[in-house]
């Protein structure tokens, strides 16, 4: 059974990365990559020279316009446009950035073409894509103003992950030591099956805790 393709676009300022990954891409049935950008501001000069995507594969760090002003200038312009971040590490304070500016979810560089499909996929029906790194399970609350089996001080933590805060500022943040925060973060990484703080992140947005 035939299904529509999925519009994509590539925004990365390296050449052969940006044009590999257009190539590989192109492979799949699934998707039709539209047009390629080498950083933000190319991008807002050259989007409306074609049908708009769908999903957006954007870098983060580029010169002129990076992912952060490029993704937040998209979900100012073209909110119905979806954004994956790419990162090259799995940089807690990096994704967050792009989370914050308007990002769904992110994918690492040497993920393989079939994951990056599935990721665009994911994002492209859902708005949001967690991968393996960030959490093995996402648990979605029954309702989103009810958070069964947190605490307030949980809550409050799960918030305050929402920053740029380091931990130890969080602790302070929290009139509890470095250590109480860190069986904050435990705690929670065990409740909700998550990883990493982008994980929390996540997890704070689907659940309508914290919204940027």
């Amino acid at each position: 059974m035939e299904t529509d393709q999925i519009n994509i676009a590539i925004v990365d300022d390296h050449t052969l990365f940006r044009s590999g990954i257009a190539a590989l891409m192109g492979e799949f049935d699934e998707l039709k990559v539209i047009f390629e950008a080498e950083n933000g501001q190319h991008l807002q000069q050259i989007i409306g020279n074609y049908p708009l995507p769908q999903v957006i594969l954007m870098d983060i760090n580029m010169p002129g316009m990076d992912g952060y002003a490029a993704t937040h200038w998209l979900k100012e312009n073209y909110p119905q446009i979806r954004v994956l971040a790419l990162s090259m590490f799995e940089d807690d304070q990096a994704v967050i950035g792009m989370i914050k500016a308007g990002a769904g979810g992110y994918v690492l560089k040497e993920s393989k073409p079939r994951e990056l499909l599935e990721a665009i996929i994911a994002i492209n029906q859902k708005g949001v894509y967690i991968n393996e790194l960030v959490s093995g399970k996402l648990i979605r609350s029954v309702s989103g103003n009810e958070h069964p089996g947190l605490s307030k001080k949980e809550l409050e933590f799960i918030k305050l992950c929402c920053s740029e805060l380091t931990y130890k500022e969080i602790a302070d943040l929290m009139f509890v030591s470095p250590r109480t925060v860190d069986n904050y973060r435990e705690a929670l990484f065990l409740k909700l099956n998550l990883k990493s703080r982008t994980g929390l992140v996540l997890y704070a947005i689907q659940n309508e805790i914290f919204k940027f």
